[in-house]
């Protein structure tokens, strides 16, 4: 049992601290962003008693994603370059939509 133990903190330490650096710093600061998009769409939710998805979830989606597709490109990953990558064009689309419905309505007033 120590054993086990002893072999899983030397893969933990291999992980999260031998290859320690810049991008993986990015990487972590990327998924948070990323991750925020769900925070916001949750709390957004709970305050309206409904499903919403407010701006912020495209805008933190956008920054997110932006960054996590250079942490995949850097890390040359193209399962994750291919995923992130197509998300951006989902997730400006869904800005562009945004605005294009803001700017009807402004006109309409």
């Amino acid at each position: 049992m120590a054993e086990m133990f002893a072999h899983l903190a030397e893969w933990l330490h291999d992980v999260f601290i031998k290859q320690l650096d810049a991008w993986v710093i990015l990487g972590f600061v990327a998924q948070a962003c990323f991750s925020m998009r769900f925070v916001v769409q949750w709390v957004a939710s709970e305050k309206a008693k409904r499903s919403v998805v407010p701006v912020a979830f495209w805008f933190f989606s956008l920054f997110g994603g932006t960054l996590l597709l250079v942490y995949a490109i850097q890390r040359q990953d193209p399962v994750f370059i291919a995923g992130q990558g197509m998300g951006l064009f989902i997730y400006i689309r869904n800005l562009w939509l945004i605005a294009n419905e803001k700017k009807a309505v402004t006109k309409v007033d």
